[in-house]
Order: structure tokens, then sequence, then C-alpha cells
């Protein structure tokens, strides 16, 4: 596999921008617990990706970016949750999510392209 730079990857460019607005949404929200929870999740996305593409093989690289696209699936559950606790209005957790969904499909499709043809 030949090194690529984190940085220059447009999954992981999408996943901080997608970080910063989660906590944009959740900067005045007095519910420390949820708050602490759903910021975390949006910073383990790419945090993880950026891990795993230092890694030096590529089953641990693809490891990692499956913890990524894990950490989009709970960052979807606790945006739904907000939206549904009043946290949220509809239209701003639909948008966030639908950019969690986005970055959880192009996490797929990286993953697809280091895995080796059986």
């Amino acid at each position: 596999m030949s090194y690529q730079s984190f940085e220059n990857l447009e999954v992981w460019k999408r996943s901080v921008d997608l970080s910063v607005r989660v906590y944009g949404e959740f900067r005045v929200c007095r519910d420390f617990g949820f708050k602490d929870q759903i910021c975390r999740s949006s910073v383990s996305i790419a945090s993880n990706i950026a891990e795993g593409m230092e890694r030096q093989s590529r089953k641990e690289t693809i490891h990692f970016l499956h913890i990524a696209k894990g950490s989009c699936a709970e960052l979807r559950t606790q945006l739904q949750i907000a939206e549904r606790i009043g946290y949220m209005d509809v239209a701003t957790a639909k948008d966030v999510c639908d950019e969690a969904v986005s970055v959880s499909r192009m996490l797929h499709g990286l993953v697809k392209s280091l895995t080796p043809d059986p």
C-alpha cells in the first residue's frame, strides 16, 4: 500500500468538518454527559481515520477504518436521540445525520479499495 497522508483524504476532511459542526451545535448544551458523548463520537471518526492511515499494515488500516465507520453509526444514533429529546431541530439533525451517512459511505468505499480481491 503506498503512503497517502490522511490530511489529503476527502473523507478525513469531511469527518473533521462534521465534528466541528457537532461541536458547534452543542456548544451551549448544558447536558454535559450527552454533549461529551456526542462530541466524542464525532471526534472519533476523524481520529480513527488518521490513526488507521498511519498504521503499517493494510489489515490494521482497515481495522481502524471500520472503527471510524462504527463511530459514524454511533453519532447517527445520538443525533436521532438529540432530535427526539429536543436538543436539535428536525432539519438540523437530518442534515448532520445525512453528512454522517455520506462519510460512512466514503469509508466503506475506502475500505473496499484497500481490500484485496479474493
